[in-house]
């Protein structure tokens, strides 16, 4: 099973970063393979999303359930689609000076070898640019050494 973990020193507020990685329904416009979102429910501790991801003619769809810590943590938690399981958290820590830690952790695998294979082999690349995407999105809301809420 591919797992994942990073530990990262950002100059944005633990606030700020929680935001961004909360507002799922905005993925679509800076996360590369996520081609639409669909939010079936969404409270301050809980939301429902459909995800859909493609890359060049794959394409599946995949349902999860999002809990929220406030301002703190994100844990998401596979539900249905073409995986066998996915798990990723997302840790907010405010660092004194300002900015904060951001710890991610993901691990899946697939129902299909032929997809688990693949993922295999293109896993830690994709992380990373999916890990940069979310920071690049936040110097373009934040600026690049924003603290501020």
């Amino acid at each position: 099973m591919p797992h994942h973990h990073e530990r990262r020193e950002l100059p944005f507020s633990a606030e700020q970063m929680y935001d961004l990685v909360a507002n799922v329904r905005r993925y679509p416009e800076f996360l590369p393979w996520v081609n639409g979102i669909r939010v079936t429910s969404d409270s301050e501790t809980e939301m429902l999303a459909d995800m859909i991801v493609g890359f060049k003619s794959l394409r599946e769809t995949f349902s999860s359930r999002v809990l929220k810590s406030p301002k703190t943590q994100i844990a998401v938690d596979y539900l249905d689609g073409p995986m066998k399981h996915l798990h990723n958290e997302w840790v907010f820590e405010e660092v004194s000076g300002g900015g904060c830690i951001v710890d991610f952790t993901v691990d899946f695998s697939f129902r299909n070898a032929v997809f688990q294979t693949l993922a295999g082999q293109f896993f830690d690349k994709a992380i990373t640019k999916m890990t940069d995407a979310f920071i690049a999105r936040a110097e373009d809301l934040y600026g690049r050494s924003s603290s501020s809420t």
